[in-house]
């Protein structure tokens, strides 16, 4: 098979016409193009220089292979630029899985930022609890993860994969506004409540948090869209806690920060420690800024 290095130096010896000023043009020894050349006449059957005392002279033979052979020799090119936009992170593909709520406030601006400083990347979005995203992760189906963790109810990741802190999410305790219902958790044991689906995590941080203020929760509703716990709320159907990603300002719903000791969710991105995607650190960074700054109940990881 031809060598593109050894057409890129016939050409040259053939726009020079010396090996010598070739040498010079490709920072190689005169040696070295003679002996290029050489060896692309040995696998051609060609001959491509006469050579003579003072000089060399390119046969038809050289110049209808410089012709023949620029094609290639620019698809080349184009594929050593191609690699490095891929190795680069310019280009190239990346699949992001997200939870519902993270999906909503911090995957758009993310990938909005993406699409003017890397056009050309591709990023493929899935959505799911933090349970099938980590199976997708460790299948090989998604690059990079959204996740969450409630600090009344930790879990392990599995070995194998990185973990980047976002962002810390306060509690939000949500009611009608007037609905004269307290502010105080330990005041709301007759209250009925409303959480997301039975055996979630925030179901769990419910329970146990309602645990320590002296009461078992008595559950109305389940729901694991948080548009429609707020909705319920507003209806004066009950009241809830949602995470502050979750909770969006109402003139029809009193929201308040719960202060128990561990009433947070974390949120940070899982990625398996040996994924090499150079677009990994660029999704990342953008995901990283497009965390909400100034939002009361939203603290943005160190760094971000």
């Amino acid at each position: 098979m031809l060598k593109p290095l050894h057409l890129l130096t016939l050409k040259a010896v053939v726009r020079s016409g010396s090996f010598a000023v070739a040498a010079r043009d490709l920072g190689y020894t005169s040696s070295a193009i003679s002996q290029q050349i050489s060896a692309l006449e040995k696998e051609t059957g060609l001959v491509l220089f006469e050579r003579e005392a003072h000089g060399i002279h390119p046969t038809a033979a050289a110049h209808r292979l410089v012709d023949l052979s620029t094609r290639a020799l620019a698809a080349m090119d184009d594929l050593h630029y191609q690699v490095q936009e891929l190795a680069s992170g310019a280009t190239g593909r990346l699949r992001l899985g997200s939870f519902p709520t993270a999906g909503v406030r911090l995957v758009p601006p993310a990938l909005s930022a993406l699409s003017e400083t890397h056009p050309r990347a591709q990023i493929q979005l899935e959505e799911g609890e933090p349970e099938e995203l980590i199976a997708a992760l460790g299948s090989g189906d998604l690059d990079l993860a959204l996740v969450y963790e409630y600090g009344l109810s930790p879990r392990q990741w599995p070995d194998g994969l990185t973990c980047h802190h976002l962002l810390r999410e306060d509690l939000v305790l949500l009611r009608a506004r007037g609905s004269g219902l307290s502010a105080q958790l330990a005041q709301l044991s007759k209250a009925r409540w409303i959480t997301s689906r039975e055996g979630t995590a925030g179901a769990r941080s419910l329970t146990r948090l309602c645990a320590a203020a002296g009461f078992d929760a008595a559950v109305a509703f389940r729901s694991n869209n948080y548009d429609v716990v707020r909705e319920l709320a507003s209806a004066g159907l009950g009241v809830a806690v949602v995470p502050a990603l979750g909770h969006v300002p109402s003139d029809a719903i009193e929201a308040t920060r719960l202060t128990q000791r561990s009433a947070h969710r974390q949120v940070m991105a899982l990625h398996r420690s040996e994924n090499s995607n150079p677009l990994l650190a660029t999704v990342f960074d953008a995901l990283r800024r497009a965390v909400p700054t100034g939002e009361p109940y939203l603290h943005p990881a160190e760094g971000a």
